[in-house]
């Protein structure tokens, strides 16, 4: 049961990791959604400032799809980590009943000397 404990405590460090890259990414996401709405009040070119908002799109685009990965190689090592405990316990339950299988031994069948009587 080693194996599984190694793998939970490596699950968690990188889901805590996950999460703190997805706190980054969010905090990158509302400072360009913020910086996307201040625009609208910069005095700038008409033509610059499209530029600039289909620059910011272009950039929260690429931000929520980092998290939408984030997100789905979590899920998806969970589902792995899930999958390796419960091969991990398979294992340990056919070792069980291996064992005890070992240890039980059952009579051969009676040979041609066994089953006769014999009288002196």
């Amino acid at each position: 049961m080693q194996i599984s404990s190694a793998t939970s405590s490596s699950g968690a460090a990188s889901s805590a990791s996950a999460a703190s890259d997805i706190n980054k990414l969010q905090k990158q996401l509302r400072e360009l959604t913020n910086e996307l709405r201040s625009l609208a009040g910069q005095n700038m070119e008409t033509k610059a400032k499209q530029a600039k908002a289909k620059l910011l799109q272009a950039q929260i685009q690429m931000v929520q799809q980092q998290i939408a990965a984030i997100q789905r190689q979590t899920q998806q090592e969970q589902v792995d980590r899930m999958q390796a405990q419960q091969q991990a316990q398979q294992r340990a339950r056919a070792d069980r009943q291996a064992s005890v299988g070992g240890t039980h031994r059952t009579r051969p069948a009676p040979g041609l000397g066994e089953s006769v009587d014999t009288f002196a």
